[in-house]
């Protein structure tokens, strides 16, 4: 990897974690645009099925979503050109804008797919843009020996909105509509918007020839990316554990309410359920990282979440189904703080956005392909076979982890 890299110069110039408010409201305002996208998780499948029927409708949707993950290394480049904080704010401002839109029209009848498809696009790129700004800001606020701590942290937030918000977000759809969820999920990105607006965020660092072309500066991105063995390695896991697993998402509420006959309260207790285990991952990560290797920690839990989504596609009793669900994203949220803390670690400030954007364009590339193809799958072979062989890649995946770079890590 070539000399060492002195990474976050003024990192000690940070309050200790416990002191640190501006870090604790941006991981608040993160927990609240979570508790709206884990409504609109619920809502946007269920409108689907209300309007068509048809999980090929809901693959196209699902893909739409996905298909700006390909402009990925671009979004990189915007968050390391760019004011991180005013893109945030740009974003929330947008999605709850859009949100709100397609919830009204959904309430007041007016909804049709086409204009679906088109807000299912615009809210995917911005939340592409959100998430690698949101990313490349973390160690900007806080110290380098708190980056683990606080990325179990905003784990753990995400996964408390998972574990309360698919209940509630049930329960409205239930008494009412999905119209009215997604009003719910429209507020929550304003009330984000004021959150980070109140923060202040010290100026990220601008690396030199900062006004390079695109080219040379996505170039940077996957060069570093490529030569930086734990992050590559963690990164081609990554892909098809994420293929399998898009297959499964996909399909999951699809499945659960036209498959097996549950009902959207259902639905969303089981994912509440989910996000209760998730949480219990997210915070147990720092504690087994004093033990265990990244290595060790991110084989083992690939290989049981990936088995466990093979189960969920082969039982249909509902208490088998939380306890697969609820095993999975335990096995998801340990993985995900470990991944996260490696490329922070590994990456100068000045390329944070472009490692962040090129990993996840790596990992997340198939992800439209995926998408669609589980829709086409389901209505060939059906959702359960479909979420079996999504199981059946992420399990797979998990034997990439055990490569010779993550054994110190």
């Amino acid at each position: 990897m070539g000399e060492p890299i002195e990474l976050h110069k003024n990192h000690h110039d940070f309050p200790p974690l416990r002191r640190n408010y501006s870090a604790f409201r941006f991981m608040g305002g993160n927990l609240i645009s979570f508790f709206g996208d884990q409504i609109y998780l619920i809502a946007i499948p269920l409108m689907v099925l209300a309007l068509t029927g048809s999980p090929v409708s809901m693959g196209i949707v699902a893909a739409l979503e996905r298909v700006p993950i390909l402009l990925q290394p671009i979004t990189g480049i915007l968050a390391d050109r760019f004011n991180r904080k005013k893109l945030l704010l740009i974003c929330d401002l947008g999605r709850g804008v859009i949100v709100g839109i397609i919830g009204l029209l959904f309430i007041f009848e007016l909804l049709n797919m086409w204009a679906l498809y088109v807000c299912a696009l615009i809210v995917g790129f911005l939340s592409q843009v959100y998430n690698t700004s949101q990313f490349a800001t973390v160690p900007n606020l806080v110290r380098k020996e708190d980056l683990q701590a606080v990325n179990s942290l905003n784990s753990g937030t995400f996964n408390s909105a998972v574990f309360i918000a698919p209940g509630i977000g049930g329960l409205i759809i239930s008494f009412y509509n999905p119209g009215y969820a997604l009003l719910v999920n429209s507020f929550s990105f304003f009330v984000s918007f004021l959150a980070i607006r109140s923060i202040h965020m010290k100026g990220q660092t601008q690396g030199k020839g900062s006004h390079k072309s695109f080219w040379k500066d996505m170039k940077e991105g996957f060069s570093f990316v490529i030569k930086t063995k734990p992050i590559l390695y963690t990164n081609l896991a990554m892909i098809s554990s994420v293929f399998g697993t898009t297959l499964f998402l996909t399909l999951m509420v699809f499945h659960l309410k036209d498959t097996i006959g549950l009902d959207a309260s259902q639905i969303g207790w089981l994912l509440s359920f989910g996000g209760g285990a998730a949480i219990v991952g997210a915070l147990v990560t720092s504690h087994l990282k004093k033990k265990f290797s990244y290595r060790r920690i991110l084989f083992s839990a690939s290989l049981i979440g990936g088995s466990s989504i093979v189960l969920f596609g082969l039982f249909d009793s509902y208490l088998l189904l939380i306890f697969c669900n609820g095993l999975g994203t335990l096995c998801a949220s340990m993985k995900s703080p470990c991944i996260i803390t490696i490329r922070q670690t590994l990456t100068p400030d000045a390329l944070m956005g472009r490692v962040q954007a090129t990993s996840r364009f790596m990992t997340w590339m198939l992800m439209p392909l995926a998408a669609l193809l589980a829709g086409i799958l389901a209505g060939v072979i059906g959702s359960n076979n479909t979420i079996i062989i999504g199981g059946v890649v992420s399990t797979v995946s998990s034997f990439l982890y055990l490569h010779p770079s993550l054994k110190d890590k």
